[in-house]
């Protein structure tokens, strides 16, 4: 089906572009949510009499869109689950959560904006896109960790999904060679 967007849509064009797309794709979300219209020469000729009035609309919602974008940008968020020892959650962090946590930093957001493909089902620094307009995505960091401690130290940088034991051995081990630097680079030199 051939339409006429009426704002920025995605991968399919600018708005006024005559484009085709899928029929369902139309039919479901561009034509109900008003995003484009049917292109016949009365829908183009309609186009053209409302298309200043299009323009600034999208400059407007642009507008509030930066003054959001520059309350978001570069944030960072902690959520806290339960996971396994190696790092694997027992639920997942969802758009629904990410839109919900912003809400409580401050920011409204629609969960339809946060752009990410799957579910976050790991442990870990994630950079998680929030396309606020067609034309702007900022990016928020979400911090996935089974308590507040092993947040910070996620944000430090730290690799925390590593088996206990694992750690316990190369605490150990780091610990006798701070203790004896000398003892570690003898055995070096022996081999």
């Amino acid at each position: 089906m051939e339409v006429i967007l009426l704002e920025r849509v995605g991968k399919h064009g600018q708005m006024g572009d005559v484009v085709r797309v899928r029929d369902g794709f139309a039919r479901n979300f561009l034509l109900p949510q008003g995003r484009a219209l049917r292109a016949t020469k009365d829908n183009l000729a309609k186009f053209e009499g409302m298309k200043a009035q299009l323009e600034a609309r999208n400059l407007e919602r642009k507008a509030e869109a930066e003054k959001v974008g520059g309350k978001l940008e570069g944030q960072s968020f902690v959520v806290l689950r339960q996971a396994s020892d190696t790092g694997q959650l027992y639920g997942s962090v969802t758009t629904r959560d990410i839109a919900t946590l912003v809400g409580e930093g401050g920011v409204s957001i629609d969960r339809s904006q946060v752009a990410i493909n799957a579910p976050i089902k790991t442990i870990g620094q994630h950079h998680v896109p929030i396309v606020l307009h067609p034309e702007l995505e900022v990016t928020v960091t979400v911090v996935v960790a089974r308590n507040a401690e092993e947040a910070e130290r996620i944000k430090r940088g730290e690799d925390v999904t590593a088996r206990r034991e694992d750690r316990e051995v190369a605490e150990a081990a780091a610990e006798e060679f701070f203790e004896n630097p000398e003892a570690g680079q003898a055995g070096q030199e022996e081999e």
